[in-house]
């Protein structure tokens, strides 16, 4: 009989997660509360991202980046979501919004974005729904016109994560009206400071209020040629493209919320007694913490099987992304759920 290699990750990823998770722990968990509380950008949790180089580290070195894998992104997002679920919407989305360039974009439009992400000094957004256009992408009305060697851009997008923190925004427009999503939408970089850029209230919202989620309006915004993400017509292959890709960040933040909230029953049914003995004890509560972590530990391996396929750019890959994401997404739910233990009543 042959030797039994148990599975695991390479001890780089071990020390990563071990480094992410000393720097949530100490840097990043202690503001969460408030961030939630006063529903603003956890602006700490930022600085010490990007002085960790956690922050964007996707980006490739030849931009000053980390070149992190989509496993180590993944790593990264799932220890800061265990500490504050809205900060590690911070490397998500600054994956999330500079994916298209990174899969599509021209070497000098990649120079022009890609070390102010790296650096810290910019983050990106991803501007693809609207109001009438959120699973229905291709009925967007977003328009880009030609203006010389330019473009023309009109219109909104709705439901925009870090809206407003972030300096550029990937926006898919309609620049074919007739051709729809058959080659008549393209992808288009915007700046926060062109002239015509706004954004819309931040929304209230029942949760992760620390990340900012606002409307994108663009009036007769006018950018350069160059700032075409890919080819005219190529917009909405690449922005399923770039969904393939990043639908895994999602489900890596519903890891880390699921862990947070499952290490946080564990202490609690240790130091909370009843009838003289810690709750941990009975064996109902036992069985309740064990389907969590197993369906938490089910979940993590379907999402770093995800990852996985998406640095190799598998054909499993927008499979397995949507399903680690809808999974992961549910135990989240189950999970957070199961781990509000009843608290004692107060008598009076």
């Amino acid at each position: 009989m042959s030797d039994f290699t148990v599975y695991a990750l390479p001890e780089e990823y071990a020390e990563l997660r071990a480094a992410v998770r000393d720097l949530a722990d100490n840097k990043i968990a202690p503001h969460a509360a408030a961030v939630d509380e006063e529903s603003r950008f956890p602006q700490e949790a930022h600085d010490a991202l990007v002085s960790a180089d956690f922050a964007a580290a996707h980006v490739p070195s030849v931009y000053g980046g980390q070149e992190a894998d989509a496993l180590a992104v993944c790593i990264i997002i799932e220890e800061v979501a265990r500490a504050c679920a809205s900060s590690s919407l911070i490397p998500a989305v600054n994956k999330l919004g500079s994916m298209p360039v990174l899969l599509a974009g021209s070497e000098e439009l990649k120079a022009q974005v890609m070390p102010a992400l790296a650096s810290g000094d910019a983050m990106f957004s991803y501007c693809l729904s609207e109001t009438d256009a959120g699973s229905d992408a291709g009925a967007m009305r977003t328009t880009a016109t030609r203006d010389g060697d330019g473009w023309i851009l009109n219109g909104s997008k709705k439901w925009i994560t870090n809206a407003g923190v972030s300096k550029y925004y990937t926006v898919i427009a309609v620049t074919d009206p007739e051709k729809g999503t058959r080659g008549g939408m393209t992808g288009f970089v915007v700046d926060r400071d062109d002239e015509g850029v706004s954004f819309g209230a931040p929304e209230k919202k029942l949760g992760i209020k620390g990340s900012p989620t606002r409307e994108v309006y663009l009036d007769n915004v006018r950018i350069s040629g160059d700032r075409i993400v890919g080819e005219v017509g190529g917009g909405f292959p690449l922005a399923m493209r770039t969904l393939d890709h990043t639908r895994i960040t999602i489900a890596a933040q519903a890891l880390g919320i699921a862990q947070g909230a499952l290490d946080a029953a564990g202490a609690y049914a240790k130091e909370r007694e009843q009838f003289g003995k810690p709750i941990a004890s009975f064996q109902g509560l036992q069985f309740m913490l064990a389907d969590m972590a197993t369906k938490l530990e089910a979940a993590r391996h379907l999402t770093y099987a995800a990852a996985s396929a998406s640095e190799r750019d598998d054909n499993s890959l927008t499979f397995l992304s949507a399903t680690s994401k809808a999974f992961a997404s549910d135990v989240a739910m189950e999970v957070t759920t199961d781990a509000l233990f009843p608290r004692p009543v107060q008598s009076f």
